[in-house]
Protein backbone atom coordinates (compact mmCIF):
# COMPACT_ATOMS: atom_id res chain seq x y z
CA UNK A 1 0.00 0.00 0.00
CA UNK A 2 2.67 2.48 0.44
CA UNK A 3 3.75 2.56 -3.69
CA UNK A 4 0.07 3.75 -4.23
CA UNK A 5 0.38 6.48 -1.76
CA UNK A 6 3.63 7.63 -2.46
CA UNK A 7 2.80 8.15 -6.53
CA UNK A 8 -0.61 10.28 -5.40
CA UNK A 9 2.08 12.50 -3.02
CA UNK A 10 4.21 12.59 -6.05
CA UNK A 11 1.36 13.44 -8.17
CA UNK A 12 0.07 16.50 -6.07
CA UNK A 13 3.30 17.68 -5.54
CA UNK A 14 4.11 17.85 -9.68
CA UNK A 15 0.83 19.07 -9.79
CA UNK A 16 1.59 21.96 -7.38
CA UNK A 17 4.65 22.92 -8.71
CA UNK A 18 3.13 23.06 -12.48
CA UNK A 19 0.74 25.69 -10.84
CA UNK A 20 3.16 27.83 -9.02
CA UNK A 21 4.95 27.94 -12.13
CA UNK A 22 2.53 28.77 -14.75
CA UNK A 23 0.01 31.20 -12.46
CA UNK A 24 1.25 34.42 -12.49
CA UNK A 25 1.82 35.79 -8.84
CA UNK A 26 2.70 39.26 -9.80
CA UNK A 27 1.53 41.80 -7.17
CA UNK A 28 0.82 45.34 -8.14
CA UNK A 29 1.95 48.11 -6.03
CA UNK A 30 0.59 49.81 -3.89
CA UNK A 31 -1.68 53.15 -4.36
CA UNK A 32 0.78 55.74 -4.39
CA UNK A 33 4.02 53.89 -4.26
CA UNK A 34 7.35 55.05 -6.13
CA UNK A 35 7.04 51.35 -7.98
CA UNK A 36 3.11 52.84 -9.82
CA UNK A 37 4.13 56.07 -9.77
CA UNK A 38 6.85 55.31 -12.18
CA UNK A 39 4.99 52.97 -14.27
CA UNK A 40 1.88 55.07 -14.30
CA UNK A 41 2.81 58.65 -14.94
CA UNK A 42 2.64 59.98 -18.21
CA UNK A 43 3.84 63.35 -17.61
CA UNK A 44 6.71 63.78 -15.39
CA UNK A 45 7.54 66.85 -12.95
CA UNK A 46 10.70 67.47 -11.59
CA UNK A 47 11.11 70.21 -8.65
CA UNK A 48 13.28 71.23 -5.70
CA UNK A 49 12.18 70.44 -1.58
CA UNK A 50 14.75 70.92 0.87
CA UNK A 51 16.32 67.67 3.22
CA UNK A 52 18.65 66.95 5.64
CA UNK A 53 21.14 66.92 2.57
CA UNK A 54 20.36 69.98 1.54
CA UNK A 55 17.69 71.17 -1.88
CA UNK A 56 16.82 67.64 -3.64
CA UNK A 57 14.98 67.13 -6.92
CA UNK A 58 12.00 65.32 -6.04
CA UNK A 59 8.47 64.62 -8.04
CA UNK A 60 5.45 66.55 -7.89
CA UNK A 61 4.30 64.72 -4.92
CA UNK A 62 8.40 65.45 -3.20
CA UNK A 63 9.02 62.10 -3.55
CA UNK A 64 12.83 61.84 -3.69
CA UNK A 65 14.48 61.58 -7.40
CA UNK A 66 18.12 59.45 -7.47
CA UNK A 67 20.82 58.57 -9.55
CA UNK A 68 22.61 55.55 -10.53
CA UNK A 69 25.69 55.89 -11.12
CA UNK A 70 26.18 52.86 -13.47
CA UNK A 71 24.23 54.54 -15.83
CA UNK A 72 26.28 55.66 -18.77
CA UNK A 73 25.53 58.21 -21.76
CA UNK A 74 21.69 59.30 -20.58
CA UNK A 75 21.08 55.41 -21.05
CA UNK A 76 19.53 53.63 -17.83
CA UNK A 77 20.95 49.88 -16.78
CA UNK A 78 18.54 49.28 -13.92
CA UNK A 79 16.19 46.20 -14.83
CA UNK A 80 14.38 43.70 -14.05
CA UNK A 81 15.16 43.19 -9.95
CA UNK A 82 16.72 46.53 -10.09
CA UNK A 83 14.03 48.57 -11.67
CA UNK A 84 11.61 46.12 -9.24
CA UNK A 85 13.85 48.38 -6.18
CA UNK A 86 14.57 51.62 -8.35
CA UNK A 87 11.53 52.30 -10.32
CA UNK A 88 12.19 54.84 -13.11
CA UNK A 89 10.77 57.97 -12.97
CA UNK A 90 8.85 57.39 -16.56
CA UNK A 91 6.87 61.03 -18.45
CA UNK A 92 7.27 61.76 -22.29
CA UNK A 93 7.23 65.74 -21.47
CA UNK A 94 8.80 66.33 -18.23
CA UNK A 95 7.73 69.55 -16.59
CA UNK A 96 10.30 71.54 -14.59
CA UNK A 97 9.30 72.58 -11.24
CA UNK A 98 10.15 75.99 -9.44
CA UNK A 99 14.04 76.17 -9.12
CA UNK A 100 14.52 73.33 -11.59
CA UNK A 101 16.69 73.95 -14.96
CA UNK A 102 14.31 73.18 -17.94
CA UNK A 103 16.92 72.75 -19.85
CA UNK A 104 18.73 70.18 -17.92
CA UNK A 105 15.26 67.78 -18.19
CA UNK A 106 15.15 65.40 -21.15
CA UNK A 107 14.17 61.81 -21.59
CA UNK A 108 15.12 58.67 -22.92
CA UNK A 109 14.01 55.62 -23.91
CA UNK A 110 14.23 52.11 -21.81
CA UNK A 111 14.85 49.16 -23.18
CA UNK A 112 10.52 48.14 -22.41
CA UNK A 113 9.96 51.14 -25.08
CA UNK A 114 8.54 53.68 -22.00
CA UNK A 115 10.23 57.14 -21.85
CA UNK A 116 12.58 57.65 -18.38
CA UNK A 117 13.12 61.17 -17.35
CA UNK A 118 16.84 62.61 -17.14
CA UNK A 119 18.43 65.03 -15.52
CA UNK A 120 21.65 66.66 -16.60
CA UNK A 121 22.06 63.47 -18.53
CA UNK A 122 20.93 60.71 -15.51
CA UNK A 123 18.40 58.77 -15.27
CA UNK A 124 15.96 59.04 -12.70
CA UNK A 125 14.49 56.77 -9.97
CA UNK A 126 12.62 56.46 -6.94
CA UNK A 127 13.63 54.33 -4.30
CA UNK A 128 11.08 51.74 -3.33
CA UNK A 129 11.84 51.92 0.23
CA UNK A 130 10.80 55.40 0.41
CA UNK A 131 7.01 55.47 1.83
CA UNK A 132 6.31 59.42 2.27
CA UNK A 133 7.33 62.95 0.96
CA UNK A 134 10.95 63.79 1.48
CA UNK A 135 12.63 60.23 2.72
CA UNK A 136 15.83 59.53 1.09
CA UNK A 137 15.92 55.62 2.22
CA UNK A 138 17.73 55.07 -1.05
CA UNK A 139 20.78 57.60 -0.69
CA UNK A 140 24.63 56.13 -0.82
CA UNK A 141 23.34 52.59 -0.97
CA UNK A 142 25.79 50.04 -2.63
CA UNK A 143 28.05 53.65 -3.23
CA UNK A 144 26.13 54.02 -6.57
CA UNK A 145 22.95 55.44 -5.92
CA UNK A 146 22.03 58.89 -5.00
CA UNK A 147 19.97 61.53 -4.40
CA UNK A 148 20.39 64.76 -6.72
CA UNK A 149 21.14 68.29 -6.32
CA UNK A 150 19.46 71.08 -8.57
CA UNK A 151 22.71 71.08 -10.79
CA UNK A 152 22.47 67.60 -11.47
CA UNK A 153 24.89 66.04 -9.75
CA UNK A 154 25.11 63.15 -7.23
CA UNK A 155 25.24 64.15 -3.46
CA UNK A 156 27.25 61.88 -1.46
CA UNK A 157 27.28 62.61 1.99
CA UNK A 158 25.27 60.32 3.79
CA UNK A 159 22.60 61.65 5.63
CA UNK A 160 22.83 61.36 9.91
CA UNK A 161 19.88 58.78 10.85
CA UNK A 162 19.01 57.54 14.25
CA UNK A 163 22.41 56.81 16.57
CA UNK A 164 24.59 58.62 14.43
CA UNK A 165 23.96 61.62 15.66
Amino acid sequence: MQTPIRTVALGVAVSMLFIACASDDTVAPAEGSPTQQGAAAEAATVQIADSELGSILVDADGMTLYLFEADTDGSSTCYDDCAATWPALTGDSPTAGEGVEEALLGTTTRDDGTTQVTYDGHPLYFFASDRAAGDTNGQGIGDVWYVVDPAGAAIEEVARRGSEY
